[in-house]
C-alpha cells in the first residue's frame, strides 16, 4: 500500500518540481486558496497559537499574520518539493549564507558543529550550506517518515547535496560513534520540537509560555565538546533566503548547564517577534502548557 501511494503521488511532485519558478509560485498561490479558504487546514490551531503568544495584538493584526503565514507555508511546502530537481547553482543563489567563513573557522578547530535552527523561514533549503566546499560532512537530524518510500526520497534529496539524514531514534548513538571514530560533522538540528510528556524533563518560557523543551543539543555539545551555532534565516523575498551563523558557544564543556538551550530559545524568539509570519504556527508547540510539571523536571530560567 505504501508503494502504491508513493507511485501515485511522486509523478505529481516531480512535475511540480520542474516547473519554472514563475509558474511554480502560481501553483503555490492556488494551494494557498485551497488550504486557507476551502480546507481551512489547522486554522483554529494557528489562530489560538497567535492569540496565545501575542495577547497584546488586535484581531486585525492576528488576521494579517495568519494570512501571511499560510502564504509562506505553502511556498515552503512547494520549495521542499522543488528540492527534488533544483540544481546546485540555483539552490546556492536562493539560499545565501552571509558569514560562511565563520563555519570554516569553527571547522579549523577540528571540533564537530551543531547547527541549531527552529521552524522558521526556510529550514528545507539549509542544505545549500554544504555546497560551499566545507571540510566536515553534513548530517541532518530528522523524524523518520512513516511511508518508507517517501523516507527514502527525503534521504536521496539530501544525498544530492552531500548530506546524510540521521533519524531522531538513533541520533545520539550515531553522533557518539562518529566522534569516537574521528568523523567530524556539521549536525543540523531543528530544536524547537515539543517533547512528549514522558520525556518532559526540562521546561522553559518560550514566547512567554512555559513549555517542555528538548535539551539534547545542549547535552551532546557539553559532553562531546562540540561547537554550537544558531542558523538565523531571513526571507528576503519570495523564493530567496539569507542566513547568518550566530555564535552560541565555542567552549561547551565550560558553559553552565542549559545555557545552550536558553540561548537558542532567545535567538529564535527574537526572530519570531520581529516577523511572526515566518514561524510554523500549525505546529502545536504550546500543547503541554497546562500540564502539571513533573516533580523531577528542571525549570530553565
Amino acid at each position: 500500500m505504501q508503494g502504491l501511494v508513493f507511485w501515485a503521488v511522486y509523478p505529481i511532485l516531480w512535475f511540480i518540481s520542474i516547473l519554472p519558478f514563475r509558474i511554480f509560485y502560481l501553483v503555490s498561490d492556488l494551494i494557498f486558496v485551497l488550504v486557507y479558504y476551502i480546507i481551512g487546514y489547522r486554522r483554529k490551531t494557528v489562530q489560538n497559537n497567535l492569540r496565545l503568544v501575542f495577547p497584546e495584538k488586535p484581531e486585525s493584526e492576528i488576521k494579517r499574520i495568519e494570512k501571511k503565514f499560510y502564504s509562506h507555508m505553502c511556498d515552503m511546502f512547494l520549495e521542499m518539493i522543488k528540492s527534488i530537481s533544483i540544481s546546485e547553482s540555483e539552490l546556492k543563489k536562493r539560499f545565501v549564507c552571509t558569514n560562511l567563513e565563520y563555519l570554516r573557522k569553527l571547522e579549523s578547530t577540528n571540533k564537530s558543529i551543531i547547527i541549531m535552527c527552529g521552524h522558521y523561514a526556510s529550514y528545507e533549503w539549509m542544505n545549500a550550506l554544504q555546497l560551499h566546499d566545507l571540510k566536515f560532512h553534513a548530517f541532518g537530524i530528522y523524524k523518520r517518515i512513516r511511508n518508507r518510500h517517501f523516507d527514502q526520497l527525503a534521504k536521496r534529496i539530501r544525498g544530492r547535496f552531500n548530506g546524510t539524514l540521521i533519524s531522531t531514534y538513533n541520533a545520539t548513538e550515531k553522533i557518539r560513534y562518529n566522534e569516537e571514530n574521528g568523523i567530524k560533522g556539521n549536525y543540523a538540528m531543528i530544536a524547537d520540537q515539543s517533547p512528549k510528556m514522558n520525556r518532559a524533563k526540562h521546561w522553559i518560557n518560550f514566547m512567554g509560555i512555559r513549555v517542555p523543551v528538548f535539551e539534547g543539543s545542549d547535552r551532546l555539545a557539553r559532553k562531546l565538546d562540540m561547537n554550537v551555532v544558531y542558523l538565523q534565516v531571513e526571507k528576503k523575498k519570495r523564493g530567496y533566503y539569507e542566513a547568518r551563523l550566530v555564535p552560541i558557544t565555542e567552549n561547551a564543556p565550560k558553559d553552565p548547564e542549559n545555557y545552550i538551550t536558553k540561548k537558542f530559545i532567545e535567538l529564535l524568539e527574537e526572530q519570531i517577534r520581529k516577523k511572526p509570519e515566518y514561524y510554523l504556527w500549525t505546529h502545536k508547540r504550546w500543547k503541554h502548557r497546562n500540564e502539571p510539571i513533573p516533580k523531577n523536571a528542571e525549570i530553565i530560567n
